[in-house]
């Protein structure tokens, strides 16, 4: 990418943009950077609307953490539940910080969404009869609609083959974006009118070719950056790509310091990032020491269904207090029969590293799961650059405040990928004929890769100390330092060779933690999943933390 798209650029940088128009430039009505639920689901309804659409994956279509979902989806399809105690739920595992009216737009459309996906084939789990509806932390009711312990994949292997196969999406695989493409720094913005996305470069990184994408409309649906920190359940894919380049852009990112630790990630040495789904506490799993007590109930009157921040803290101060390595997670008091048919992926995996969860507990550990901050958008999916929308991980709509309540993620990229696809067609734009092409003429080959890997590695490792479950204001102006001092690296490493998948998603990583650590430093309280002991309280009034780019950063 171009130094004048860079948030923290170098003065100089080698890489220009030619000013000539190149002979061909790829061209689409919408582009989709992302292949999760949000980015499939928004491609499919753009699709049938008639839109060419450009769909880009960093890897393969199937490589994404909607894919790994395992609960399900949350929504009010039982009688005895209603929408008000599904928003009660939200606001309170939110701490009360989530925007009111997006709650609302979001449970309210729950069920068309769910009907979206029956209509497209996706099997929900049936028991007598009827659609079975689990229920998860933080939930009053039972109202997670799921595929067994599978929910994502099943979603995901249904809707893929459907966008492969439609005639109006060029699936892109192997792809990442460098940049996003804006009238701004291409000299395309008129005098007195507002910026405005114009597509974006994409690095092909089978080729290691940078090719140039034209779109009237831009979708970024690039999920979340749990690879920012060491342990997580997040697919390699989760590097804050769309957050650090809407960032770039000139968009304003919001709570950025909420970052969820899911809290059972099995502990394995063979097993980096598995989950074991909400699911499993929802149906009776308790939670205990490796001496076979319980603990919850120690910490909240809900338990093992508390939301999950106050499960996390509780495990991370026993783990602590203790000097364990792990809890334990055990559901063995259920049947045999009851377990392999409510959670066969999970017991399958378990049963491959020798734990038979129908007669022994799982070690489990808290590890980064979700991102509750990030681009800031509308009810339309509308970030502040004009043609350029988010949905699903990658943005803060105001539905999950402080605190994601369990199954509302997956509702939150169908939701909003379908509210964005519907204001695009009622606004259709028109997609530029040409745009600069990228020039890398005045860059040469990386001399030692091996940058790259080190600096990722040590990023990861002080984000997990420093910027953790338990924050410090000390932890965090040390990480804040460490940042500063890995981005000036990066940036002249960016600035003097070609770029490549890994620097990229190295860039975009640092760029991320930037914001997470500047955004956790501007909260002077205890909220949700922001855990400070200089600020054990939590403020009367329940906040934001917006960030905006500074006039002139490059």
């Amino acid at each position: 990418m171009i130094a004048l798209f860079a948030s923290l650029a170098v003065p100089y940088s080698k890489k220009t943009l030619k000013q000539n128009p190149p002979p061909h430039t790829h061209r689409f009505d919408v582009l989709i950077i992302g292949s999760g639920l949000a980015g499939q689901s928004a491609a499919l309804c753009l699709a049938d609307a008639g839109f060419a659409v450009g769909l880009v994956s960093k890897r393969r279509l199937v490589d994404s953490a909607s894919g790994w979902a395992q609960g399900g989806i949350a929504a009010v399809l039982d009688s005895t539940d209603s929408v008000e105690n599904h928003i009660a739920d939200t606001l309170t595992a939110g701490a009360y910080l989530n925007d009111p009216a997006a709650t609302r737009f979001a449970i309210e459309h729950a069920a068309d969404a769910i009907q979206w996906l029956i209509d497209r084939g996706v099997p929900f789990t049936r028991e007598a009869g009827r659609y079975h509806l689990t229920r998860e932390g933080g939930h009053s009711h039972r109202r997670v609609i799921h595929v067994d312990d599978a929910t994502g994949a099943a979603v995901q292997d249904t809707l893929t083959p459907q966008v492969r196969n439609h005639p109006n999406i060029c699936v892109m695989e192997h792809h990442i974006v460098v940049d996003l493409i804006t009238a701004g720094k291409t000299g395309r913005q008129l005098l007195g009118q507002k910026d405005r996305c114009l597509g974006a470069y994409v690095l092909d990184s089978q080729t290691g070719h940078v090719k140039t994408m034209a779109s009237g409309q831009t979708l970024l649906a690039t999920g979340g950056a749990g690879k920012v920190y060491l342990y997580t359940t997040n697919p390699d894919t989760s590097t804050g790509d769309g957050i650090a380049m809407a960032w770039r852009a000139g968009c304003r990112i919001a709570n950025m310091e909420f970052i969820q630790f899911h809290p059972t990630c099995l502990y394995h040495p063979q097993e980096k990032s598995f989950l074991i789904s909400e699911a499993v506490r929802g149906e009776g799993g308790l939670l205990k020491r490796p001496d076979g007590t319980r603990f919850m109930d120690d910490y909240d009157p809900r338990a093992e269904l508390a939301p999950r921040d106050i499960v996390a803290r509780a495990i991370d101060a026993e783990m602590k207090r203790h000097g364990m390595d792990c809890v334990y997670l055990d559901i063995s008091h259920q049947s045999a029969e009851f377990i392999r048919t409510h959670f066969p992926t999970i017991y399958e995996r378990c049963r491959q590293l020798g734990i038979d969860i129908t007669k022994e507990p799982i070690p489990v550990v808290p590890a980064a799961h979700y991102t509750c901050g990030g681009v800031m958008v509308d009810q339309n999916g509308r970030t502040d650059l004009p043609g350029l929308y988010a949905a699903g991980e990658v943005t803060c709509s105001g539905l999950h405040g402080a605190n994601r309540l369990a199954s509302n993620s997956l509702l939150e990229c169908l939701v909003y990928a379908r509210a964005a696809t519907d204001d695009m067609i009622k606004n259709p734009q028109e997609t530029p004929e040409s745009l600069p092409s990228w020039d890398e003429s005045r860059v040469t080959d990386a001399d030692e890769e091996i940058v790259i890997s080190h600096n990722w590695d040590e990023l990861r490792r002080f984000m997990w100390d420093y910027v953790g479950i338990v924050r410090t204001t000390k932890r965090l102006l040390r990480a804040q330092h460490r940042i500063r001092l890995l981005t000036r690296e990066i940036d002249e490493f960016y600035a003097n060779f070609r770029i490549s998948h890994d620097l990229l998603e190295l860039r975009n990583l640092v760029q991320t933690a930037d914001l997470i650590v500047q955004s956790a430093l501007r909260r002077k309280e205890s909220r949700g999943l922001h855990y400070s002991r200089d600020y054990p309280d939590s403020l009367k009034r329940p906040r934001n933390t917006v960030l905006r780019r500074r006039a002139g950063l490059r």
